[in-house]
């Protein structure tokens, strides 16, 4: 699935790193970044977690909540919070069915053989609930500051 710019963003309700659940509607009313990454603790992902969480005061003092979505357990979650210091919402997608209605989870290719997994989105949602930015297969490195260029921040 693939989403439209200007369409409602897809509803959900997910377990953050403390095992409270967290809706897209909670944050009504806000700029909202959705970041979709495969798995918490890797090379990559740390690397864009650490980003978002260097530049989380800017972000928010221009409007925007980050929330970061991966197929991993709220425990694993809560690790790799408390071990690189994040200071936002990680949630568990475990059975990828936020990352399917976010078009973050398709087929992928790696040395060679395709298999299915999380696709590194993120999607932007604005104070009323729809979709204004889709950026897929983004970059690890450099991520913020490439948002930071596409929000006009």
């Amino acid at each position: 699935m693939t989403l439209e710019i200007g369409t409602a963003a897809p509803d959900f309700t997910l377990l953050n790193q403390d095992g409270d659940s967290v809706s897209i509607t909670d944050f009504k009313g806000e700029n909202v970044i959705v970041y979709f990454y495969p798995a918490a603790a890797t090379p990559g992902c740390t690397t864009q977690a650490c980003d978002f969480r260097d530049n989380i005061n800017s972000l928010k003092s221009a409007g925007y909540t980050v929330l970061g979505i991966s197929p991993d357990k709220p425990g694993k979650l809560k690790k790799f919070q408390e071990k690189e210091g994040l200071n936002f919402n990680l949630l568990s997608d475990e059975d990828s069915a936020v990352q399917k209605a976010y078009g973050a989870f398709g087929l992928k290719q790696m040395y060679g053989k395709e298999y299915e997994g999380t696709i590194r989105s993120t999607v932007v949602v604005d104070k009323e609930g729809s979709v204004s930015h889709v950026f897929n297969k983004v970059k690890t490195k450099g991520h913020v500051e490439f948002l930071r260029e596409q929000l006009g921040l």
